[in-house]
Formats: C-alpha cells, sequence, structure tokens
C-alpha cells in the first residue's frame, strides 16, 4: 500500500476499489496514517483522529453552503485506534468543500465538550473556504477544501547560509505593499511583494520573516472604534495550521491554494533571499470558555488544549487558550505541520511566538528538556531549517540566554533590544548591558571575550533587534515618549508601557529642523549599532525610510494607514535608505563582525570593549561613550579584517583616541552618523578620510573606523 502518494499506479487502483455505498457514494476503508483530506485518482481519502469522541461522521458541502448535501457516516470497520479514515470514491475536488461533526461525553468539568450539531473544520485542512475576500463577515462555520499539490520546484536545493549570515527583515504580508504609494498591481497580497523583490535586493536583505501567513479569520473580533472597521490584521490567531491565508493571494486558486505562496518563495529563493514564517503554536482562535468551538474543542478539548483541574483553560498566551504543546497528539500535529511547511514550500525557518509556551507541561509548569523543543531540534526534515524562538510568554516565563536545546534554537534577544534602546537615548547606566549585547551577548550565551572561540554559542543563537512589529518602528522610537493608541479603543491601556523611547524634543510630528535632524541621527545609530553588532539583525519593514505608525505601538487591529507601509516615505527620506543600504553591505564586506577569524596579523584582540581612550580596555559602569573592536584574519580576502565600532549618547562632543594597529595599518572613517556638514555619513572604501590616532565624536552619534593594512 502506498500511502504516501498524491497519485496512484494501475495496481493500487485495483486494490482501491469500492467495498460499499453510504449516502449514495461507493466508499472503502481509507489510509489511516495520512492525516487530513488527500486527492486520489479514484476519489478522496479522508482521515482525522479523536481520542475521546465516540462517533465521527462526514459532512459534504457544495461551495459556499451552509448546509451539507451529503453526510457519510463512519463505520466501525473504517476505524482502527483513534483514527477513523474513508476514502469516498467519484468526488471531484473542485465541487466540494467538506468538514466533520463528531460526538462524544459532554461533561465541561473534565474538559469533554463534546457536541454533534458543532460543524468540525479539519486541523490538517490545506485549505480553509469561505476566507477569500478580506474585510468580509465570513459564514457560520468553517469549512475545508482538498488541495491539489502539482508545483515545481525544480531542482531548487536548500539554503547552505548560516544563522549568522542572515539580515531579517519582518514585514506584513498584506501592510507591506497595500498603501496605494506601493505603487505594485496587486495590492496586499503575495503577488505584491513579489512585485518588490527588486526593492529587496537593493536594499540587500537576505531573509524575510513573515509574520502569520497561516489561515486566520481577520473578521472574528471585528468591531467599529470612531467610525473606523477594527480586525484582527495582525494574523495571530490560527484557524488553519496547514492552510495559507487565501485573502493574501491575489487570484481565486481554488483547489491550488497555496500556489501564489509558492511562486512568491521560489522567486525570493531565485533572488538570494531565505523565508522565515512566523508561526502561532501557543494558542489557537477558538479562545476561552465563551469563545466558539470549531476545530480543536470539538475534536479532543482536553487533549489540545492546557485544561485546570475544573475543566478551564490555562492562559499562558494572553489569548484566552493554550495549546497543550508537549502532548504526543499535539507534537505530533506540530511536527506534521512544520514538516509540510518546509517540503510542499520550501520554507528556510521559522519563529515561534511566544515560544516559552512550547516548553510547559500539561499542567502549565515548566519543562527541564520539553518533548516537542527536543524532537523540532533533531527532526531530519528540519535539519537545516532556522528555528527562532520568542523566548517568553504571557504567562512571565522569560528564557532569553536560557531557552531549551539552546544549541539549535536561536532567540529573539530581548536584553539587546532594551539595553541598546535605553543606552542610545542616553540612560548611561546602561552602558555595561550596550556593550555586552553589541559584543555579542556573550555573558547570556557563554564565553567570555576571550573565549570565544570555544563556548561562544552566540553566532547562530542570538537575533538581535530593536524594533519589531509589536511596538514603536524606528521613527516613531525617536518621536514619542509615550504610547497613543486611543484609535485601538482600549482608551491607551494596550500596548507596552516600558518603549524605552526619546521624542527628541517634541511629541509626534513636529516642523522643527533641530528636532527632525536629531530624530534621523538617531535612527543613523540604531541603524549603525545594529549592522555592526555580533548576533543576527533583524528589523522591521518600513524603519529603513523613516515608516511611521503615529505613536501606535499595537497595530494588531489596524487595517489602514496606521499598519500600511507609506512608500512615499522612500522618496521623502531617500537619504536615511542609503545609509541602510550601506550598513548592510558593511557588515556583509566583513565577516569579522559576524563571527570569530583567526587571529589578526595586527595583533588585536578578536574582541573587546574600550574606554573613551583606546587602550582602557574596560569601561565604567555609567559610560556615555564607548567602542567595541572586532578583529581577525579574512582568509578569503588575505588581510585582516578589524572594525572599530564607537558610540557617543552624550550630549556634547567627546574626543577619542583609536587602537595603535602596531605599525602595520591605519584607522579609516567609514560611517558617521553625525554627517560632515554636506549631508553626507558614509563612505565607501577609497574614499574614506584616514584617521590618526584621535577623533572627535560629534555628540549622540556613532561612528564606525575600518582598520586597513598599509
Amino acid at each position: 500500500m502506498k500511502s504516501y502518494h498524491n497519485q496512484l499506479t494501475i495496481e493500487d487502483q485495483r486494490f482501491f476499489t469500492p467495498m460499499g455505498m453510504i449516502a449514495g457514494f461507493p466508499v472503502r476503508p481509507g489510509l489511516f496514517d495520512v492525516n487530513g483530506a488527500m486527492a486520489l485518482s479514484c476519489g478522496v481519502n479522508f482521515t482525522i483522529h479523536t481520542h475521546y469522541g465516540t462517533y465521527c461522521e462526514l459532512l459534504l458541502f457544495h461551495r459556499d453552503e451552509e448546509e451539507p448535501y451529503a453526510i457519510l457516516p463512519f463505520p466501525d470497520a473504517y476505524k482502527i485506534g483513534d483514527m477513523y479514515s474513508m476514502i469516498v470514491f467519484n468526488l471531484n475536488i473542485k465541487e466540494f468543500e467538506y468538514a466533520y461533526r463528531i460526538d462524544g461525553p459532554y461533561d465541561p468539568e473534565k474538559g469533554l465538550l463534546f457536541d454533534r450539531r458543532a460543524v468540525i473544520l479539519d486541523p490538517y485542512a490545506k485549505a480553509v473556504a469561505g476566507q477569500r475576500i478580506w474585510g468580509e463577515r465570513k459564514r457560520g462555520s468553517y469549512h475545508a477544501r482538498v488541495v491539489k499539490d502539482i508545483f515545481d520546484w525544480g531542482d531548487m536545493p536548500q539554503s547552505s547560509r548560516e544563522m549568522n549570515e542572515l539580515i531579517i527583515y519582518e514585514l506584513h504580508v498584506r501592510g507591506f505593499t497595500r498603501h496605494p504609494s506601493s505603487g505594485v498591481k496587486h495590492r496586499g497580497t503575495f503577488a505584491g511583494l513579489r512585485e518588490k523583490i527588486p526593492y529587496l535586493k537593493e536594499l540587500g536583505i537576505n531573509a524575510v520573516e513573515l509574520m502569520p501567513i497561516f489561515e486566520f479569520d481577520e473578521m472574528m473580533n471585528s468591531r467599529v472604534v470612531n467610525g473606523k472597521r477594527l480586525t484582527d490584521y495582525w494574523g495571530y490567531n490560527t484557524v488553519g495550521f496547514f492552510a495559507p491565508n487565501t485573502s493574501y493571494a491575489a487570484a481565486d486558486e481554488f483547489n491550488r491554494e497555496g500556489t501564489e505562496l509558492k511562486e512568491l518563495i521560489k522567486d525570493l529563493h531565485d533572488n538570494g533571499i531565505e523565508v522565515i514564517l512566523d508561526v502561532v503554536f501557543n494558542h489557537t482562535a477558538e479562545g476561552n470558555e465563551k469563545g466558539p468551538t470549531f476545530c480543536f474543542k470539538g475534536i479532543d478539548n482536553k487533549v489540545y488544549y492546557m485544561l485546570t483541574p475544573d475543566g478551564n483553560y490555562y492562559n499562558f498566551s494572553g489569548c484566552g487558550n493554550t495549546l497543550n504543546c508537549n502532548h504526543p497528539i499535539v507534537r505530533q500535529m506540530i511536527l506534521e505541520c512544520l514538516r509540510y511547511w518546509t517540503v510542499s514550500y520550501r520554507v528556510d525557518g521559522f519563529r515561534f511566538d511566544l515560544a516559552s509556551i512550547l516548553g510547559r507541561n500539561e499542567d502549565g509548569s515548566p519543562m527541564n528538556n520539553p518533548p516537542l523543543l527536543q524532537s523540532l531540534a533533531y527532526d531530519p526534515i528540519l535539519g537545516n531549517v532556522k528555528l527562532i524562538a520568542e523566548a517568553w510568554d504571557a504567562g512571565g516565563m522569560y528564557q532569553v540566554g536560557k531557552f531549551p536545546a539552546n544549541g539549535r534554537w536561536a532567540e529573539w534577544n530581548g536584553r539587546y533590544r532594551d539595553a541598546l534602546r535605553s543606552f542610545l537615548k542616553g540612560e548611561c547606566w546602561e552602558s555595561w548591558d550596550a556593550a555586552w549585547s553589541i559584543s555579542g551577548s556573550g555573558d547570556l550565551y557563554g564565553g567570555m571575550y576571550e573565549d570565544y572561540e570555544g563556548n561562544y554559542a552566540g553566532y547562530n543563537s542570538c537575533v538581535n533587534f530593536l524594533t519589531c512589529h509589536d511596538g514603536f518602528t524606528l521613527y516613531d522610537l525617536y518621536s514619542y515618549n509615550d504610547k497613543h493608541n486611543e484609535s485601538n479603543g482600549w482608551n491607551n491601556t494596550d500596548g507596552a508601557n516600558d518603549n524605552r523611547s526619546w521624542n527628541c524634543g517634541a511629541e509626534g510630528e513636529t516642523d522643527d529642523p533641530e528636532v527632525l535632524s536629531l530624530r534621523f541621527r538617531m535612527i543613523r545609530n540604531a541603524c549603525a549599532v545594529l549592522m555592526c553588532s555580533r548576533g543576527t539583525p533583524m528589523f522591521l519593514a518600513g524603519d529603513e525610510f523613516g515608516n511611521t505608525q503615529y505613536g501606535n505601538n499595537n497595530g494588531y487591529c489596524q487595517d489602514n494607514e496606521i499598519s500600511w507601509l507609506n512608500w512615499e516615505y522612500l522618496e521623502k527620506n531617500r537619504e536615511l535608505f542609503k545609509f541602510f543600504r550601506f550598513m548592510i553591505a558593511y557588515r556583509k564586506e566583513h565577516p569579522i563582525i559576524r563571527k570569530k577569524l583567526p587571529n589578526a596579523v595586527c595583533g588585536m584582540d578578536p574582541i573587546h570593549t574600550h574606554n573613551v581612550r583606546a587602550e582602557e580596555t574596560t569601561i565604567p559602569g555609567d559610560a556615555r561613550t564607548f567602542a567595541v573592536s572586532f578583529a581577525g584574519y579574512d582568509r578569503d580576502k588575505g588581510k585582516d579584517d578589524i572594525v572599530y565600532v564607537a558610540v557617543n549618547t552624550y550630549w556634547e562632543d567627546v574626543r577619542i583616541t583609536l587602537p595603535d594597529l602596531k605599525r602595520m595599518g591605519a584607522w579609516y572613517l567609514s560611517v558617521n552618523t553625525y554627517g560632515d556638514g554636506q549631508g553626507r555619513y558614509c563612505y565607501p572604501e577609497g574614499e574614506e578620510a584616514r584617521i590618526d590616532g584621535e577623533f572627535i565624536m560629534r555628540p549622540r552619534s556613532v561612528a564606525v573606523f575600518t582598520g586597513r593594512s598599509f
């Protein structure tokens, strides 16, 4: 029995002949080891499992209709263990949608919520029907469609880039091109993003991290505030884990759902850009006790969710429920899901939202060696896939630097974000944490400066960031002292209060040239430090041209100009874009920033911090100015690779000295965020000014020096 092939051989077809009739359809027992619905040459195989359920029936619907045209109960002979499986012959996948009804005991205090009337979505559905048009209220129940995958990936190899080589660009598929200024034909879609690939190449990033693209219902909690329709815009409420969001497709793809996404991924790969998906396995869209029942609650509520002793939901996600990730059945589903996206969509990596939940036991307690994390780390299909954890959750668990199976996992470095945000705006008491962070957070990932070769894990474990979807944009970080989320409808109580932002002297929009000049210098400072820090850099789409959310630091519900990228800022702030492009290229040009190289010929240590006088390698705990040096021998180029990053957060000039290059070479100024008074902030090789001995750091500025041999 070749149960894993979409196309059956002639011998297989002889074997798969009907054995009975149900509701007028010829049927026979199906492929019990293949979850979900799979198109066969002779019909469709349907498989679903429930541990506590006692009865299951398959519902067939005409497209866009609420009442089933056929109901097919699974006979006892069509069940093995907890698996129900049935092949239904003579079905045309273009003509129907499907769902299930499952019966069993109803005892909420024991976590059993079976309701034979509830229409249940297949948790392994490859496409969810009724979600096609963004912003339209969806019908009462979720149905699935059968997808036939005929996409040809050719001989495209899997990426061999290491984590430290990535420059990650986080974006929202709809918001990236929805604004009219995007200039694309297919605004707000996978195809629209595909049209922007030349822009991404020009910028220089080599990985995109897509905010949730699994199917979600943006209208589930829709409401009107001050005359504006608010939706679940971000999409962190998953409806179908195996299904792409059909409203992100520019064209109808009935029974070929995902094709446009695959075309996007293939083109990104062809242009040297990896694809990382932001995945949400910590909770589902079914919510708490008051939430709807459309999938897991009606299949095995007690299995799929973490429940309190009285049958209520633990809420470590802050979204009403918590997926029971380390239950064997749930663990299997998550593994199959990630394998599916890796094989069928050629995804390069996954960022796990509130990933600490993945390490909780069924009673919510933290586990020392969580089975799920171990399984993901050592799964053979996922062996070369990047795994990135948001190493905290809404239940108070914070695991940055301590995430289980850390040798295989990378982490969003929340300490980097907090320390650098504070230090760059002038909070000198954060200087030591800032210096550690720029140097690669060796205190979190093992190894002191002189011991990086053997014990440091941060090369592929540390993702540095100052901004992401959750919080201020980089422009707003230096334009607002306080969040301004009034338009979200919660009286500005939602969103983070600890933003470590600074408005540079005026709250919000201003025409003051001094304030604006300072704001853009602070943005350049942030970019320069991020790109010159050891660890993988990530930044939010639009930061490179000063996109604003007008002080809203929680745009989860704003499908409008607040969250959409306004591409007019690209032309308005073209010099800022050029600065980002230069810093990205500079990072790529200097591998010493990313990783340890053989010892430098000039004799400089591989990595060190420096006070204002370079020979003082211990900085004060309240330093306003310090530097970090990286040095090594680049065998590919046959010369030393030396970078010196100086940061001055003081509001006055500071004189610094540079290390002695032992008569082997000289220092050249590659970047000065203060500028030269003529609008230049960066200098390519051959246009740099030689710096002998000392340099005047201008107020609140960053300078990057490159050591070059004579």
